[in-house]
């Protein structure tokens, strides 16, 4: 298929909680090919449920997203001698392991649960100033930003109070349609910050995840600073950002599905399996997956050329009927856990026990505690990031 015959790929939903027209039709029938991107480049698509976890899973696939073929909705490309910090999400064996291995015991459902009071207690607080404020306010500011954030500084160990700043420059870099000029400056700038940090955390380690790192790695041997840089950097950014953008959107998916909230609202035990299903119906990150076939791999039918990049459809993915029976009907009581929302094999979210507590709490604890919410503005007013790696809301203006 030529540059001139390849489907440019739709980027922007035309519905706000489904993938575009095009990713489902894709998905119908042609669940392997190949487009063209934004940016300008061609890549392969996988939108079927099953060729999607062998993307993910088949080692014949890369993560590595310095290889110069590897897919950016920009055209952008990560030079091999890039000066940023490597992330874990990017390594492939036998790197990725003992990374990933170094860090997974902090992310463990026991640990998690042990954090519930903790984040119990913030999200109460920020309920409290909602509350006791004016209205009607902005849930995406007052709440979904704020809890995620709060979690994942104390977590790390990184001061709240900086937070402001890595906000405003994780928003940047996930950002399509800024320069690569404007990226590399915002993934500098959070780069020197957490330099220095780590820094003064290798000097006086503290009691967190940060801390505990340099510890363990010192009494192995000698401090890895570049490791510990490129963890906090893709943790910091994740560990909120994700977090943040589902409360907000899943917030807005409840009030406008009522028989849904109306069901959370009596049995509270609900919450995880209506926490499946927001994750599933939305798959924020769609666009953050990407890989490279190292060989020529044979996938539904299709052999994908070697040295092609790939990127995985999961919001078509998770809207497989051979997977899922009515996909595109919200249904809370639905078992949704094999979705694909957080990614699939090695590489899927290490942070995934967190982000289903912090849900969990989040909408329980909203929606008791303020029965009366409901949208401030009509629904059609709403905007939504259209051009960001990872979908979500600008503002969610509530009262009650």
């Amino acid at each position: 298929m030529t540059t001139e015959s390849a489907e440019t790929l739709q980027i922007a939903r035309t519905c706000p909680y489904a993938p575009p027209e095009q990713h489902l039709r894709l998905l119908r029938e042609q669940p392997v090919t190949k487009v063209a991107l934004p940016g300008g480049s061609e890549a392969w698509v996988a939108a079927r449920y099953q060729d999607i976890r062998t993307v993910l899973s088949d080692p014949r696939f890369s993560a590595n997203r310095r290889l110069p073929s590897s897919p950016r909705l920009n055209g952008e490309v990560i030079p091999g001698d890039s000066p940023l910090p490597k992330m874990m999400l990017e390594m492939d064996p036998p790197e990725h392991g003992p990374v990933r291995r170094a860090v997974v015991g902090e992310f463990t459902v026991r640990r998690m649960a042990a954090l519930r009071p903790r984040i119990q207690q913030i999200v109460d607080e920020h309920l409290d100033a909602m509350l006791d404020g004016p209205r009607p306010v902005d849930l995406v500011r007052a709440l979904a930003l704020p809890v995620p954030s709060l979690v994942i500084c104390e977590l790390l160990g990184v001061p709240y109070e900086d937070h402001d700043f890595f906000q405003a420059n994780s928003a940047q870099l996930l950002d399509h349609q800024i320069t690569p000029q404007e990226r590399q400056h915002a993934s500098l700038e959070i780069a020197i910050y957490l330099d220095k940090l780590i820094t003064a955390k290798e000097e006086d380690p503290t009691d967190d995840l940060l801390g505990r790192q340099v510890i363990k790695q010192r009494e192995s041997g000698e401090v890895d600073h570049a490791s510990l840089l490129s963890l906090a950097f893709l943790l910091l950014i994740a560990g909120h950002e994700t977090t943040a953008n589902m409360i907000s959107l899943g917030t807005y998916m409840l009030l406008e599905h009522p028989e849904a909230l109306d069901a959370l609202r009596a049995d509270p035990a609900k919450a995880p399996g209506a926490v499946e299903e927001l994750l599933r119906h939305f798959t924020i990150a769609e666009f953050a997956i990407a890989r490279v076939a190292m060989e020529d791999v044979e996938l539904g039918g299709t052999v994908i050329p070697a040295g092609s990049g790939v990127l995985t459809l999961a919001n078509a993915g998770n809207r497989d009927p051979e997977v899922f029976e009515d996909a595109e009907t919200f249904d809370i009581e639905r078992d949704a856990r094999s979705h694909l929302a957080f990614g699939f094999g090695p590489h899927q979210c290490l942070g995934q026990s967190l982000a289903r507590v912090e849900l969990e709490i989040v909408f329980n604890s909203l929606f008791q505690r303020i029965p009366g919410l409901r949208l401030a503005v009509p629904a059609e007013q709403l905007t939504f990031k259209d051009h960001s790696t990872v979908y979500g809301m600008h503002e969610l203006p509530v009262t009650w």
